[in-house]
């Protein structure tokens, strides 16, 4: 379709989201956030003193990430929902961390005047309001993704992070995973091993799941619920199957995934076609089953993205991305063993990228490597190599460490809000693809603050 001349380039995205960082990160020219903040109150030498804000199951798993990073001391955290306020204290405490609970970010602010940074893991209504207040009281965030259930919600947060100079770091945490950094900068940009990119896709499926329930003994009053914005229990425990509380399966799943094309293809799409619905559960707001199509521009020809999100078969398992060029494919996953490389028989040899360390070649049984040929129009089996970049940190380790160094000075964020803004926006605009069962166009300023 014709592009306007608004139209969000690769030159555009090239400028706004280079990676951050150093060693194998390429350094970039980022927005005021995105350097990294004077030490002030936090010499290098002393700890990062920390809050926390959102105790359920994200919450718990970055809890498990922070407690295997020096240099930082957990000393308080808030959660709406006194159980898991208390499931969260007595598990820091058994962890001979004691921490002050409070219900929620301003009691947390309130008295806990000598913090240097939050943490935000609550339902992602609450990303917004929570992160603008702490960025406004002098504290340094992180968030977890999606910035928020609304476009307009997420661009007052680049808005706040401008006028207060804190840092505010989004939850995308494969742009601090050391093997995607390795296979994004020294794999597709430098040795350019996948040759004219053409065709990436990307997945998460889950199998059926019931909706998550809650102990009687802990049940939260229609008072507490209705402060908070919740309807109900049923409600507060599956918020993320609701629109004015969360962005569906896309945002919950779909969002790192997404990310990642836009990171690996250096772009943002300029159109957008989707297709979902509401087909298996009926007590939810959000579809069930989305598959997107995103179509990118580059100088070197047309890149189309699809993105399968499913909810309803798990179809054996397995989340990863795919790039796919005239000369070799790159199947990245945060699961290291859904991981590989393969070379395209017109590509030149690899056996150079071997020598450098760059590329593993993967040891294949003699009858696999034979294969079984069933239509002479099918490609023969290619040779797979494994990326030799491994780390032994949880998931979302790296990229906490990179905020926390930001904060002394010593890194740019990987993944700063205006940056996450530009990529999340597109997630946005597939859910009104879906809406409107139209292709969509996507502009520049679909994706600013």
């Amino acid at each position: 379709m014709a592009l306007h001349h608004d139209v969000f380039s690769r030159r555009d995205f090239l400028t706004a989201t280079a990676a951050a960082g150093v060693g194998l990160l390429i350094s970039r020219a980022g927005a005021r956030a995105a350097e990294p903040a004077p030490a002030g109150k936090t010499p290098p030498s002393g700890k990062i003193r920390l809050g926390l804000v959102g105790v359920g199951a994200q919450g718990r798993v970055l809890i498990d990430s922070l407690m295997q990073i020096e240099g930082i001391q957990l000393v308080a955290i808030a959660d709406m929902w006194d159980y898991a306020r208390e499931y969260g204290r007595k598990y820091l405490k058994a962890n001979k961390i004691i921490v002050n609970a409070y219900e929620n970010h301003e009691e947390l602010l309130a008295q806990e005047k000598d913090l240097q940074a939050v943490v935000v893991a609550t339902p992602d209504v609450w990303h917004a309001p929570v992160t603008n207040a702490c960025l406004k009281a002098g504290k340094h965030v992180y968030c977890e993704k999606m910035m928020s259930n609304t476009l307009d919600a997420a661009r007052s947060m680049v808005q706040t992070m401008r006028a207060t100079g804190q840092l505010l770091q989004i939850g995308h945490q494969r742009r601090s995973n050391p093997r995607y950094i390795f296979a994004r900068n020294r794999l597709v940009r430098e040795a350019k091993l996948c040759g004219r990119l053409t065709v990436a896709n990307a997945q998460w499926n889950r199998k059926v799941t019931e909706d998550f329930l809650w102990p009687k003994k802990a049940l939260i009053s229609p008072e507490q619920l209705a402060r908070y914005g919740f309807e109900d229990m049923h409600q507060f425990r599956n918020w993320r199957w609701f629109h004015k509380l969360g962005g569906g399966p896309l945002s919950d799943l779909g969002a790192h995934q997404i990310d990642m094309f836009n990171w690996f293809l250096d772009a943002l799409p300029r159109s957008v076609i989707a297709s979902g619905g509401m087909d298996y559960y009926k007590n939810h707001e959000w579809y069930d089953n989305a598959m997107v199509i995103y179509e990118y521009g580059l100088p070197e020809g047309v890149v189309r993205a699809f993105y399968q999100v499913q909810t309803t078969t798990s179809a054996g398992g397995g989340y990863f991305e795919y790039f796919m060029g005239d000369e070799g494919s790159l199947k990245m996953s945060e699961n290291p063993s859904l991981t590989a490389v393969y070379r395209e028989d017109r590509a030149p040899d690899w056996g150079e990228l071997v020598k450098k360390n760059y590329l593993r070649e993967k040891k294949v049984a003699p009858a696999e490597a034979a294969g079984t040929k069933v239509d002479v129009r099918e490609s023969k089996p290619l040779i797979g190599y494994d990326i030799p970049v491994t780390f032994n940190k949880k998931i979302h380790q790296p990229h906490l460490e990179n905020f926390f160094k930001a904060i002394r000075g010593q890194a740019k964020l990987n993944c700063p809000a205006d940056e996450a803004l530009a990529s999340e926006s597109i997630i946005f605009k597939a859910n009104e693809a879906i809406a409107a069962k139209r292709m969509l166009e996507i502009t520049k300023a679909d994706t600013e603050a």
